[in-house]
């Protein structure tokens, strides 16, 4: 007789493949490297939807696809030594106030595998600009780490 518990882990036509976890992953923002992220929020795309209602047609309303938008882009780290992110959202500041052009960075995440650090998936922001930056709260009466935060908007994601 066949282990019940085997038959629900596999089948002929398939395999069982567990979800991966997120708490192993990198970010790389240009040539930045030292970028050691805790926390990465808005990895997200929607499409907007126009609907036309067709006279005498009452079955169904027509909808299709408009444009699509993505999302700024949260990432959040221990607060550290380095002030290169900082230092990019400052000279992208200063760029626009004075009517130059800024630097547009790559910005890449990547989930890597628990077991043997594998690179699992890679989502890539294309031409990446920082439009926010947060440094850390101080409280005294709490033990927490400083943590600095990032927003990026950017002009597209890539997976691979």
């Amino acid at each position: 007789m066949a282990n019940p518990i085997q038959s629900l882990n596999s089948t002929k036509t398939a395999q069982r493949v567990d979800p991966f976890a997120t708490f192993k992953f990198y970010v790389e923002v240009g040539d930045i490297t030292e970028a050691a992220f805790t926390e990465c929020s808005g990895l997200e795309m929607s499409t907007e939807v126009f609907e036309y209602v067709e006279g005498g047609l009452n079955e169904y309303v027509h909808k299709m696809p408009v444009r699509t938008k993505v999302s700024n882009v949260t990432l959040k780290r221990g607060f550290a030594t380095s002030n290169e992110l900082y230092d990019w959202y400052r000279e992208m500041e200063d760029a626009l106030r004075q009517g130059k052009g800024f630097t547009f960075r790559q910005v890449t995440i990547t989930l890597r595998s628990t077991v043997n650090q594998d690179d699992l998936m890679r989502w890539t922001l294309d031409k990446a600009f920082p439009v926010k930056w947060t440094g850390p709260s101080f409280k005294t009466d709490e033990a927490a780490v400083a943590i600095e935060t990032l927003v990026f908007a950017h002009h597209g994601i890539r997976v691979q």
